[in-house]
């Protein structure tokens, strides 16, 4: 199948909003050419995307292009309406420890993933006040990445996060043979269909509705 460019929408409740989507390799649309739902909803609905994306990068701050340590590179003097944090997979293949949901609100142990996407969440809160979105991959074999999913309800009820979760989504995950192998390129990451077709509408839901009013 060949995934023609989309026509931008005539009218978007996200158009000029300013969106910065933080993650790895399926954040950047490694098996896509680069091109991700980040793309396809900066040119369909009329909106400016940045998008940090590093392939092979951990939430866990255990190195240089670590999710905590990118985070704090973005400029601060620009304004989003929104981040879109990616539950990375690298954290879950590579076992880092899970952690666990703390009571501060100012220090984390950011070399656990439960520490690092607190950090993410405060930072993001005390620097730009606006709403942050987790979103998972849709389910695939990893024991490792089911524990990383369940602590997100702990992490929203703390610090009022929202959530896109796919990786418990019923309708993402009951798609046929045939469109799972159009869709996705492996396991983890989508093809240029699947984020068209297939993830990106699902962002725009979730997106419409938390920010496309304000």
């Amino acid at each position: 199948m060949v995934v023609k460019k989309a026509a931008p929408l005539k009218t978007s409740p996200l158009k000029d909003k300013k969106l910065l989507f933080l993650g790895s390799s399926v954040t950047y649309g490694s098996a896509a050419g680069g091109v991700s739902m980040a793309d396809h909803i900066r040119g369909l609905d009329g909106c400016r995307v940045v998008k940090e994306a590093v392939c092979g990068t951990t939430l866990a701050d255990r190195s240089p292009d670590s999710y905590v340590s990118r985070l704090k590179r973005v400029d601060t003097d620009q304004d989003f309406d929104a981040v879109i944090c990616q539950l990375s997979t690298n954290d879950a293949s590579r076992r880092i420890p899970l952690g666990a949901v703390g009571d501060s609100r100012d220090t984390f142990e950011t070399d656990t993933v439960a520490g690092a996407m607190e950090a993410i969440i405060a930072y993001v809160q005390d620097t730009w006040s606006c709403p942050i979105v987790f979103f998972t991959n849709t389910k695939f074999d990893s024991p490792e990445y089911q524990v990383m999913v369940d602590i997100l309800p702990l992490l929203q009820e703390k610090w009022g996060i929202h959530i896109l979760d796919l990786w418990n989504d019923d309708e993402m995950n009951n798609v046929g043979a045939d469109k799972y192998a159009l869709y996705m390129s492996d396991a983890i990451h989508p093809t240029r269909a699947g984020y068209l077709l297939w993830w990106t509408p699902k962002f725009q839901a979730c997106l419409y509705e938390l920010i496309g009013e304000s």
